[in-house]
């Protein structure tokens, strides 16, 4: 109903020009026939394949040519040549008045000089003639030229509630089309289904519910899965984000202890949020810290040890050379994390994407801008975990209280946590700990980092052997001795880092 309201309002607002953004191309045209289909105001519809045809608003399960009355009226006859976009443009412009011009994936033409000059005069003779052009197309770009000329609108995508509303009227489908079968579900499944559907289009969600309930004439949790598979392919192909399989669990990071407090929690008020719960839902947080101690891998726990899809936001890939392109690919990627919901938005080195100084003719800062607009606003299940190594690349507005959840700094390791990351390391490749002291490995290796340890146990296990013996205490002292951590190259860095961070974070450790 609200869509349906709010297209009403739209084209009754005397914008000459409506622009709708969606997959959703029937939907659109269904609403639009419905709620204009006893008006007088004339319809026309035009098509690439079928030209410019006058319609009759009776049917949702198609578009019908209009039969009876005069064929004349409202300007347009079946036998037209109105196939060509600048032909049917002139015959809006000279023969039709107080009709609504749906034109179905118009995009490819717009930037044409003569069809956007025909598309202008016909805005511009809006009062004179009537017209409202209404644009349809998955994706458009609205030239300058006409740009206040237009309105544009996003359908909204079904609610929780509206979703188990299709999942009741797609079973009882299914029954009449059974003999009056009951379908077999199972009510924990069809709620998690309901909530992991969230974010797609109802012709979208309605096929993926179809698909379950058809495949095996039940709904079970491993329909769940299957659906939730093919909604990260569905949202994510046509996105710059990537799906991350290479999640891990807190059981595999050493340290964070802090951090693994601070997500258990808040784990249970993230997942299970329907709206109604008291407690706001997590909206996210930034490690900040020295590099190669984890905060890539942590982001990938917090994924993994929630039990939700890891989406990678990569800033490489949303600058585009083309003026306007680069704010449409930051808005486009986070309405997809929102389609994707519940996930874990990872942003990596964030500094990165968003500071460039003037050199960008300032895109960086209206990217920086539409997200932490979104940040604020959003009210989707979509946890975002930023990373950044540069606390002095960053913008004060993005670092101050109240954007984030919590800012952690992430620093070297301490004895423990070095001794926990070690046994990882070691543990993971299969390796005994009967010749290894990992006290006193760990007391030795002050200053190194995660990953530093890691390429230790590495480097010691080759020189091992090569000595025909197994990893043993003094082989990695040794490739300790002979090691110059990060702690010592960049001591002055890391030092600056620290006292920035000292009240301005909480430590992750």
């Amino acid at each position: 109903m609200t869509d349906r309201h709010n297209l009403k309002l739209l084209i009754e607002s005397h914008f000459p020009i409506v622009v709708l953004e969606t997959h959703e191309e029937q939907r659109v045209v269904d609403l639009i026939k419905s709620l204009y289909g006893k008006k007088k105001r004339g319809l026309q519809v035009w098509t690439a394949s079928e030209g410019l045809k006058n319609h009759l608003l009776t049917s949702t399960s198609g578009l019908s040519l209009k039969g009876g009355g005069n064929p004349h009226e409202y300007g347009v006859t079946q036998a037209e040549p109105t196939i060509d976009p600048d032909t049917m443009l002139d015959k809006v412009k000279k023969s039709i008045k107080d009709s609504i011009i749906l034109l179905l994936d118009f995009h490819p033409y717009i930037d044409d000089p003569k069809t956007l000059r025909l598309v202008k005069e016909i805005a511009q003779q809006y009062y004179v003639n009537g017209n409202t052009l209404v644009f349809i197309s998955h994706q458009i770009t609205v030239p300058e030229e006409i740009e206040r000329l237009c309105v544009s609108y996003h359908l909204s995508v079904p609610s929780q509630a509206e979703i188990f509303q299709i999942i009741v009227d797609e079973a009882k489908t299914w029954n009449a089309k059974n003999g009056n079968q009951t379908l077999k579900v199972d009510k924990k499944a069809v709620k998690l289904l309901a909530q992991n559907l969230l974010g797609l289009t109802t012709s979208d969600a309605k096929r993926f519910i179809r698909n379950a309930i058809y495949n095996d004439d039940a709904i079970t949790h491993s329909d769940v899965t299957e659906v939730m598979e093919a909604k990260y392919k569905l949202v994510a192909k046509d996105s710059i984000l990537s799906f991350d399989y290479d999640t891990v669990n807190f059981s595999n990071v050493g340290g964070f202890h802090a951090l693994k407090d601070w997500l258990n929690k808040r784990k249970h008020f993230f997942l299970n949020a329907d709206g109604n719960t008291q407690f706001d839902i997590p909206k996210g947080i930034m490690l900040l810290g020295v590099q190669g101690c984890g905060k890539s891998l942590a982001a990938k726990a917090v994924a993994g040890v929630w039990g939700i899809p890891l989406m990678r936001l990569d800033f490489g890939a949303i600058y585009d050379k083309y003026i306007g392109n680069t704010e449409k690919n930051i808005r486009e990627a986070l309405q997809s994390a929102e389609s994707l919901s519940p996930c874990v938005l990872w942003v990596d080195e964030i500094e990165k994407g968003i500071n460039s100084g003037d050199a960008d003719s300032g895109t960086s800062g209206r990217v920086l801008g539409t997200l932490l607009t979104w940040m604020a606003e959003n009210k989707s299940r979509v946890f975002v975990v930023a990373t950044a190594n540069d606390i002095q690349s960053l913008p004060p507005e993005l670092v101050r209280k109240g954007r984030m959840d919590e800012i952690f700094f992430v620093d070297l390791p301490d004895v423990d946590s070095r001794k926990e990351i070690l046994s990882l390391h070691i543990e993971k490749r299969d390796i005994r700990f009967d010749k290894i002291n990992l006290d006193q490995v760990a007391v030795a290796s002050e200053g190194f980092s995660g990953a530093e340890l890691e390429q230790v146990v590495v480097s010691a296990r080759y020189a091992s052997h090569a000595d025909g013996e197994q990893l043993n205490t003094e082989k990695i002292l040794e490739e300790i001795r002979q090691t110059k951590p990060l702690s010592v190259v960049m001591d002055k860095h890391i030092g600056q880092l620290r006292e920035w961070a000292r009240d301005r974070t909480v430590s992750a450790n």
